[in-house]
């Protein structure tokens, strides 16, 4: 290690265009070359052997003279996959257990082993098996890992997937919630916990080894493949539906999220998934009080005819309905849309994309826009055998995606165009693991550039913050006039932004509850998102990204001057609860479902 530290003090030749840290793992291989120890130079053993040191052995580290900023320099160098964390946050994923659906979808994998639409060979997927499926075990599994891998877990944003979040029963969604505030409280304490259940799952009888468990399943997962048995019913016979978790009451959840706001790992954004026709005030209501601040919800298409024919059990009414009840509570707004499905064509996809993007009853904050795949043991099979459905071709598929990416408004990010479906589950469609890249070439070569969110973050470069900007972009939906404001560089890469709604006066006429049975007023602003990249910053440590410029406060005070001009007396804001502190020394007061800071309106429209 001291030989690394060594040559990471002497001059570097500069490279231009290329990183530091490709550089410097350009010498690592140098210096483990040939030798009998070169695994030894990998950068998961360095980071190791540097922090133990740094722990355990006082003395050597003192030897070592690592001040501050070389500190931060050979860990930024020696970190695994830098990207986890560029976006300003570690992200942990973990997956529900399997469970009934109540929609048979015509494209929809039938993994028995999985919740629906997954499949056992996605890498999430691998984790939530070997975990039992349980949100303790999945947590302290991905925050071992992200340790390991170099990056800082203060700041965690929790993704459920699996399924659709309100099919399960409320006393589940209460016990895994609570399971994972539980697990992020005792953090790296959590070991022998997380041994325990691990044993207790064992003792029990659960199988977690993937071949004992494909014995278990193959012979009903062959019968569904064949279309003997419906997924339901499949799943109905591997698990037993009537075992009830561990009762938990929201007050005992409640504690938990309160110990959070100040623990070492804090749940800063908080993701599950569900379908248009499952959203209501009461499910919103619900999910706020578990400290749910994104919705991830399969759209799919708004074409009524196409719906039908992939056997899409919702509707474009309920759709509507969805994103303008998901607005007024506050929710970030994350949708699924798929291209190539079961009766649509090319010029059906752009146009359909284009209709989501700018219609005022649609336009998400984020999005998921990725192909149709054909997968053993659905009912897409058959149509692909008769000729009635086939893939795109590549050139095709990424020449739609491309004209799909150019048609995304530089309010919301293409967060994904592929899914983590291995290339052996899938009988025909695009195998590409690396299709946006293929993509945004293909909008290169064009001489074009997008300007959806993703494409513009600063991820790990440097930023400058005399050369921010602030810019604003003003789009109205059904029900609020919606405040895009975002921190730009001169070459229009995005530092941070913040989503602001003001709620309109008619909002009522296109949701499907009263006005009274909102959770705020009209005359009430709301927060929706505040964001700002570059790399994990530390809580209450000074460093050199994005993150210490102070540019989600600057944000803050900007919208609610905004609504303060435009008469509004107060602006809410749908708080993580790992943001609560930060939120509370801006001003903002808890209040019900979020937090809320009054403001002296200025002058009424």
């Amino acid at each position: 290690m001291l030989l690394i530290i060594d040559e990471l003090r002497k001059p570097q030749p500069h490279h231009v265009d290329v990183p530091e840290a490709e550089l410097f793992s350009r010498l690592i291989d140098r210096l483990g070359k040939g030798r009998p120890d070169a695994q030894d130079y990998s950068k998961q053993v360095l980071l190791s052997c540097y922090e133990n040191v740094k722990r355990d052995d006082s003395a050597r580290w003192r030897s070592w003279n690592v001040d501050p900023k070389l500190e931060r320099r050979l860990t930024r160098i020696l970190q695994i996959k830098p990207r986890r964390t560029a976006s300003g946050v570690a992200t942990i994923t973990v997956i529900t257990k399997p469970w009934r659906c109540a929609s048979d979808c015509l494209y929809c994998p039938n993994d028995v082993r999985m919740p629906k639409s997954y499949l056992s060979d996605e890498p999430a997927c691998q984790r939530a098996e070997r975990n039992f499926f349980d949100p303790y075990l999945q947590t302290q599994d991905r925050l071992r890992a992200l340790k390991q891998m170099g990056h800082l877990t203060d700041k965690i944003e929790v993704i459920v997937l699996g399924g659709s979040w309100c099919d399960y029963p409320q006393d589940y969604q209460l016990w895994f919630v609570h399971e994972l505030f539980r697990a992020l409280n005792d953090g790296e304490a959590g070991e022998d916990e997380a041994d325990r259940l691990r044993q207790s799952y064992l003792d029990a009888g659960y199988a977690n080894e993937k071949t004992e468990i494909v014995q278990r399943t193959q012979s009903l997962q062959d019968r569904v493949n064949a279309g003997e048995l419906t997924y339901n019913q499949a799943i109905k016979e591997l698990y037993d539906f009537d075992s009830e978790p561990e009762v938990v009451l929201m007050d005992t959840l409640c504690k938990l999220q309160e110990i959070n706001e100040t623990s070492k790992h804090r749940m800063v954004g908080f993701t599950v998934e569900t379908r248009p026709d499952l959203v209501t005030a009461d499910t919103l209501t619900l999910m706020r009080n578990l400290g749910v601040t994104r919705l991830q919800i399969g759209i799919q298409s708004l074409d009524q005819r196409v719906l039908k024919l992939n056997r899409r059990h919702t509707s474009s009414t309920q759709i509507r309905q969805a994103f303008a009840l998901m607005r007024a509570y506050g929710f970030k707004i994350h949708g699924h849309f798929m291209q190539n499905l079961m009766g649509s064509t090319r010029e059906a996809d752009v146009a359909e994309y284009l209709h989501f993007m700018t219609d005022s009853a649609y336009i998400p904050d984020e999005i998921k826009l990725y192909p149709c795949s054909l997968v053993a043991g659905t009912g897409l099979v058959e149509h692909y055998k008769d000729g009635s459905w086939q893939p795109y071709d590549e050139q095709e598929l990424v020449e739609l995606l491309a004209e799909n990416t150019l048609n995304t408004p530089p309010f919301v990010r293409i967060s994904r165009m592929i899914r983590d479906i291995s290339s052996h589950d899938i009988m025909a469609g695009s195998k590409r693991t690396n299709l946006r890249q293929i993509v945004e070439k293909r909008i290169t070569d064009q001489g074009k550039r997008a300007s959806e969110i993703r494409g513009r973050e600063i991820s790990n470069h440097e930023v400058i913050h005399e050369d921010l900007m602030l810019d604003t972009i003003v789009y109205e939906t059904n029900v609020s006039d919606e405040y895009f404001l975002q921190w730009v560089t001169k070459d229009y890469r995005i530092a941070g932004f913040l989503r602001l709604s003001l709620p309109k006066p008619a909002r009522a006429e296109h949701l499907s509850v009263s006005e009274n049975e909102l959770p705020t007023s009209i005359n009430e602003a709301m927060i929706r998102e505040v964001h700002v990249y570059g790399k994990v910053a530390a809580i209450s440590k000074v460093g050199e990204s994005a993150q210490h410029f102070g540019l989600g406060k600057q944000l803050v005070e900007a919208a609610c001057e905004i609504a303060q001009e435009k008469g509004y007396d107060a602006v809410n804001v749908i708080s993580s609860v790992g943001t609560r502190q930060y939120y509370r020394k801006s001003g903002f007061a808890d209040s019900n479902l979020y937090q809320k800071r009054k403001i002296l309106p200025r002058f009424f429209n």
